[in-house]
């Protein structure tokens, strides 16, 4: 006996007719009458009385249909339960800077508003810092911008980020096109992470790709001194767009990058399932959700969401 198979048969009992329970039902009338054929089968009794103008409960039936309708009421008491019972435990989420900078208040508010008793410990660094630290269990899951894939991990592609040359709109060489091609720079002077930096990493490619070789003029790891700096006019930088989000930055130029090497991916990478806890499980999905809401609400500058499917390395 299934329970839906109880819904079906209360459902039948209250219209009088098989064929307005289906239509409420959203079923086939045939399928409808199938299943409850199969709960008289299961219970070596007929249920229902077919009439002129529709079906009655026999005696049977309304023995069972008061037994059902209190079996579906604890049913639906205990999913309400179930969602309404608060999450608790801890979960520790790492985030680089420019992340942070876009969505990590958001994610935050988000944590606290939904699951209030869950101890949340936020983490800003690197991603090469933040994926040392989810290998050693130090952390619980972390957006990261590329996999290991000798590592245990369960990733889910979030989205891809456009980089844009950023600068002072009054700084020399800054180029005034819609769009820029990394040729199209020349001597303009750049501040760039060191190259322990996955984005140096990446931008590296990117320059050799296209067979150009860069003025930089400065390297700076920390996202907010190097925004410091490309703000005093010392030199532009290239980014995704997640820099832009903080209101001191919001004066600066910014040109997106043309080209195939001009996006870099955002992935949400835990510990593997059966290593996450339910407060990192439920940490996970509401950052994706976080993610896509910035993302549709155009305050993620640059980004384009993928397809959310979780696979495992």
């Amino acid at each position: 006996m299934e329970i839906r198979q109880l819904r079906y048969f209360a459902s039948i009992v209250e219209h009088g007719s098989i064929g307005k329970a289906a239509l409420e039902l959203g079923m086939v009338t045939s399928a409808l009458s199938q299943q409850i054929t199969r709960l008289e089968n299961e219970l070596a009794t007929r249920l229902l009385q077919r009439t002129s103008t529709g079906v009655v409960p026999t005696d049977a039936g309304i023995a069972f249909l008061k037994q059902a309708q209190l079996a579906l009421r604890h049913i639906d008491d205990a999913a309400l339960a179930a969602r309404q019972a608060r999450l608790s435990g801890h979960v520790s989420v790492g985030m680089a800077s420019s992340t942070a900078g876009v969505m990590g208040l958001a994610f935050m508010a988000a944590m606290r508003k939904r699951y209030p008793d869950v101890r949340l410990r936020m983490v800003e660094s690197l991603s090469g810092h933040l994926g040392a630290m989810l290998g050693a269990r130090q952390i619980d899951l972390a957006i990261l911008f590329q996999e290991e894939p000798a590592q245990r991990w369960s990733v889910m592609p979030l989205l891809d980020e456009r980089l844009f040359v950023i600068g002072a709109a009054t700084l020399p060489g800054m180029p005034a096109a819609r769009q820029a091609r990394l040729k199209s720079l020349g001597d303009l002077p750049l501040i760039l992470p060191t190259r322990k930096h996955g984005l140096r990493s990446l931008l590296d490619t990117a320059f050799k790709h296209a067979a150009y070789e860069p003025r930089i003029v400065m390297e700076v790891d920390g996202l907010p001194m190097l925004m410091d700096a490309v703000r005093a006019g010392i030199g532009a930088t290239i980014q995704p767009g997640a820099a832009l989000a903080r209101s001191e930055n919001a004066g600066l130029a910014s040109v997106p990058l043309a080209g195939g090497d001009a996006t870099r991916p955002n992935l949400i990478v835990s510990v593997s399932d059966d290593e996450l806890s339910p407060a990192g499980l439920a940490a996970r999905v509401l950052l994706a959700e976080v993610a896509r809401k910035l993302v549709d609400e155009a305050r993620w500058p640059g980004a384009t969401l993928r397809p959310a499917t979780l696979h495992k390395n």
